[in-house]
């Protein structure tokens, strides 16, 4: 394994602990700008719907850049984003400096996931996908405890001075460990989207949305979840939030080390199901918080199993779009984020929280009908592909 990878996952984790890292320190910031909870969260989905929409498009406009390069001038970029964040004085600012912030993460974050696999040799993709799945995965789940508790202790801006630092020594390893790395052939943004017409494929990306719905149903309410069924403070709220954490950041690598041995299908039908009955099966283990961790640490683990499943699953349909599926993948996960954190407020308001589990589970159920519809392409494909051989 190329130890480059390893540095990938680093930079992975710094970029992508700023998406919700405001979810721990939404009252803080809400207290000292002056604005609503609701128009704090608002900076969680606007990060999220850039993260979806931007990284293809900017995938497209950097193609012929050399990746190290680009790296750093990505960081830069990233880094100004920090900054303006760290010392702004209005949400306006904080607003500005979220928009620099997600278009520049979101274009490392899939360029780390793009290069993992192209300097490994073809039996570690996988794996290689699956340790920078960790960083991502890593800095979504502990991003929030991280906020919460730095929050907490030094104002809301503490988090951000955190990954402001961190970039920094980010741009340093870039520039010392990182070798020059090609571009690939670039595709326009229409050819990207065409390549969603094959049913195998849209499907095969419908499970990441589908499944990343469902999951943030009820994590983007965890909070609340556990308050209410519970009836633990905020102390216990952070040490949920770490166990979630430990237990999520292990659950890339052990996708990736699955979808290497036993294959990408079985893989995401295994996660897909396992999160099914996860998600119905935790509202009934709130009676006792032993019990509840025990599944909240399975649950960690589930979640992020399936990322590098599905994109070794979509390189292996189409490996001459590789680097689109996984761009649309990325998209798609973000999508999900946000789709799930919008539905999961709809159920609050017009429900109760402790529907959030059941409403998320109905989301992967769907995604699990996505997995055979798109491995039903595969099959059909494959078989039609032999009965014109066998013809000519």
């Amino acid at each position: 394994m190329n130890k480059r990878v390893y540095f990938l996952m680093i930079v992975s984790f710094v970029v992508g602990m700023v998406e919700l890292i405001i979810g721990g320190i939404l009252d803080l910031m809400a207290e000292d700008l002056g604005v609503s909870l609701s128009k704090v969260s608002l900076l969680i989905t606007i990060f999220a719907l850039i993260f979806a929409v931007g990284s293809p498009v900017l995938l497209i406009m950097t193609a012929k850049i050399e990746r190290k390069r680009l790296m750093l001038l990505s960081l830069c970029v990233f880094l100004a984003g920090n900054l303006v964040t760290v010392f702004s004085w209005t949400y306006s600012v904080v607003f500005i400096g979220r928009v620099i912030s997600a278009l520049s993460g979101a274009l490392l974050i899939i360029l780390c996931l793009t290069i993992a696999p192209s300097i490994v040799q073809p039996h570690y993709r996988g794996r290689a996908i699956g340790i920078v799945s960790m960083g991502v995965s890593a800095s979504i789940v502990l991003g929030l405890p991280i906020g919460l508790i730095l929050g907490n202790a030094f104002g809301w801006r503490a988090p951000f001075v955190l990954i402001t630092l961190l970039t920094v020594l980010s741009m340093a390893g870039v520039f010392f460990l990182m070798g020059r790395v090609e571009p690939k052939p670039s595709h326009p943004i229409g050819e990207q989207l065409a390549t969603l017409k094959d049913r195998k494929i849209f499907f095969g990306q419908a499970i990441t949305f589908l499944f990343m719905t469902g999951h943030m149903t009820l994590y983007a309410f965890l909070t609340p979840f556990a308050e209410s069924t519970l009836g633990i403070d905020g102390s216990w709220i952070s040490i949920i939030y770490l166990f979630f954490g430990a237990a999520a950041v292990s659950g890339g690598g052990v996708g990736g080390t699955l979808s290497d041995k036993i294959g990408p299908k079985r893989t995401i039908i295994m996660t897909t199901v396992s999160m099914i009955v996860i998600l119905f099966v935790i509202p009934f283990t709130t009676f006792s918080l032993p019990v509840f961790l025990v599944m909240l640490l399975i649950w960690g683990v589930v979640s992020w199993m399936l990322a590098p499943a599905t994109q070794s699953n979509l390189m292996i349909l189409s490996p001459e779009t590789s680097d689109i599926q996984q761009s649309l993948n990325n998209s798609a996960l973000h999508l999900g984020i946000a789709f799930g954190s919008f539905i999961g407020g709809l159920v609050i308001d017009y429900a109760s929280v402790e529907h959030n589990p059941t409403i998320g589970a109905v989301f992967v159920i769907l995604s699990v009908g996505a997995a055979f519809l798109s491995m039903y392409g595969q099959t059909h494909s494959a078989r039609k592909e032999a009965d014109t051989k066998a013809h000519s």
